[in-house]
This record gives structure tokens, C-alpha cells and sequence, in this order.
């Protein structure tokens, strides 16, 4: 796939995590509005966008082809790794839009541009270090 193809694929498909993870924290913040219920919205909603994204880069943008239990738990172990910075950057943003303006609007909006440099870093990280074996056969080596 070209460079260009390959990027907006992954930005569809951070779109699509990015979406799970809002949608999921809207749904967990329906239960209130405590420190509480806010720590578990972004706990929710990282987890499902997490798992959504994984499964789509692991078959559409890094063609890996591997089964089983054992190389989906050690991919998804490294993947989930190379996740806390990219998360960090991803919390910090939105705590701190919530923090600063103290309404969801910006809460949300803290969270795009967070995800959109997360995603970013996040894509040269698991090229380097997750889907290694992919990449190399892409490669033809």
C-alpha cells in the first residue's frame, strides 16, 4: 500500500478507535459527574479504543497474519506497552481541557488533539517495536 493509502487508513481507523473511546466515556458519564465516574469514563473508553484500534492495525495496517493465543497476548502486551506514553499524552490533554474550560465540549476536544498526537507517535512505535515480523515480511526479508 502507498504511503498516502496507508495514512488515511490509519486515520480512519484512529477515527473509528477515537469514536469507541468517546462513545464508550459519554456512556460511562451518564452515571454522574464525580471524580469518580470521570477516572472510570477514561478507563472505559481507553480500554475499548484500545482493543479496537489493536485488531485493525494488527490486520490493516501492519498485514499481521499471526493466530493464536500466545502471539496475540505477546502482541497485545507489547502493543498495550508502547500505549502508556501515547495514553499519558491522550489523559493529560483532555484532564487538562477539562481542568482549564470544565465543560465536556472541550473535555472531547482535549481528547482529539491528545489522540491525534498519540496515534502518531503510536504508529511509529509499533512499527519499530510490536509488529516487527510483519513489517519484515512486508519488506520481503
Amino acid at each position: 500500500m502507498t504511503g498516502p493509502g496507508l495514512a488515511l487508513r490509519y486515520t480512519l481507523f484512529a477515527v473509528i478507535a477515537t469514536l469507541a473511546n468517546l462513545g464508550t466515556q459519554r456512556l460511562v458519564l451518564t452515571a454522574g459527574d464525580s471524580g469518580a465516574v470521570f477516572t472510570a469514563a477514561i478507563g472505559a473508553g481507553t480500554l475499548v479504543g484500545l482493543v479496537v484500534k489493536y485488531a485493525l492495525d494488527k490486520r490493516w495496517i501492519f498485514y499481521d497474519s499471526s493466530t493464536g493465543l500466545r502471539a496475540h497476548g505477546r502482541k497485545f502486551a507489547l502493543y498495550t506497552a508502547m500505549g502508556i506514553v501515547t495514553t499519558c499524552i491522550f489523559w493529560g490533554s483532555e484532564t487538562a481541557f477539562w481542568l482549564i474550560w470544565g465543560t465536556d465540549t472541550m473535555r472531547e476536544l482535549g481528547a482529539i488533539l491528545g489522540l491525534m498526537v498519540g496515534y502518531v507517535t503510536k504508529y511509529i512505535l509499533d512499527r519499530r517495536f510490536v509488529f516487527t515480523d510483519a513489517r519484515l515480511q512486508a519488506e520481503g526479508a
